[in-house]
C-alpha cells in the first residue's frame, strides 16, 4: 500500500496504516504526523519525509524506515521491531524502550536512552552515527547505547552529564578522548572482547547506511557501565 500523506491529519493517516492488510506500507510526503506505527504489528513501514513526535511508540513487531529526519520521543516504550533513520533524531530517542533497536545515521538530541531498560530476553539497542546532546543514558537501567561520532574529527560526540543516574546496561562511545561521565559511571577502554559483543550491531549499521567497518574501527571505543557504588542500584528490582 502507498499513501500520500500530504495534508492528512495524523489520526486519519494512522487509521489507514492500521486497517490495510498489506504488510508493506509506504508513506510519501510525511510532514509532522505523530504516532506513526503506534499499535501496529507485523508491518514494514517506509516513510519519506519528516514524521512527528512519538514515531514507533509502543512498537511491537513492526519495522520502520525513515528517509528523512525524525522528531522527539522516537521509539517511546517500544517493545520489539526496528526503527532505521536515514537522517537525524530529536530529543528522548528510545525513552523507556524495553526491546527492539533504533539506528540513526546522523545526530540525536538530549536524553537519548533515558529510562531505557532490559526485560527478560528483551535487550534494547540504540546506535547513533553522529553526536548526541547532554544527558545520554540518563537513568539507563539496561540495554546497549552506541555513539559513533562519525561527524567529528576531534572532541567528544556526547554532551554533558553523561550517564546521570545510570544503574544498568552499557554504553559504548567511539572517541579519541576518554568520555567525561558522572561519578556514577565507570569508564574503561574497550577490549577485543567488548568490541566482539557489539560487532553485529556495528555491521548492521554499516549495511544500512553504507559505512565501512574500517572507518568505524579507525578510532578507539570506550565502555561505560554503572559504578559498583551507584546509589540507584538498590532502588530497582533485578529480574
Amino acid at each position: 500500500m502507498r499513501i500520500n500523506a500530504t495534508g492528512k491529519y495524523y489520526t486519519d493517516l494512522n487509521h489507514e496504516v492500521k486497517k490495510t492488510q498489506d504488510r508493506e506500507v509506504v508513506i510519501d510526503h510525511c510532514l509532522g504526523q505523530r504516532y506513526i506505527g503506534t499499535g501496529v504489528t507485523g508491518k514494514n513501514i517506509i516513510i519519506h519525509g519528516t514524521p512527528g513526535n512519538a514515531l514507533g511508540a509502543y512498537l511491537k513487531g513492526t519495522d520502520l524506515t525513515v528517509f528523512g529526519n525524525v522528531q522527539d520521543a522516537v521509539g517511546d516504550t517500544m517493545d520489539s521491531g526496528k526503527i532505521i533513520v536515514h537522517g537525524s533524531g530529536g530529543d528522548t530517542v528510545g525513552y523507556g524502550m524495553r526491546g527492539g533497536a533504533i539506528y540513526i545515521k546522523g545526530h540525536a538530541g538530549y536524553r537519548v536512552g533515558i529510562h531505557m531498560k532490559a526485560y527478560q530476553d528483551h535487550q534494547p539497542v540504540i546506535v547513533v552515527g553522529g553526536s548526541t546532546g547532554s544527558f545520554l543514558g540518563e537513568y539507563q537501567a539496561g540495554g546497549t547505547i552506541i555513539v559513533l561520532g562519525l561527524d567529528r574529527k576531534k572532541g567528544m560526540p556526547t554532551g554533558s552529564y553523561l550517564g546521570t543516574g545510570m544503574h544498568g546496561g552499557e554504553m559504548y562511545i567511539r572517541s579519541c578522548e576518554m568520555p567525561r561521565a558522572t561519578d556514577q559511571v565507570t569508564v574503561t577502554p574497550c577490549t577485543k572482547e567488548d568490541l566482539e559483543k557489539i560487532t553485529d550491531k556495528l555491521e548492521y549499521f554499516c549495511t544500512n547506511f553504507d559505512v565501512s567497518m574500517e572507518e568505524i574501527l579507525s578510532r578507539p571505543f570506550w565502555k561505560l557501565v554503572p559504578s559498583a557504588y551507584n546509589p540507584y542500584n538498590s532502588l530497582y528490582t533485578a529480574y
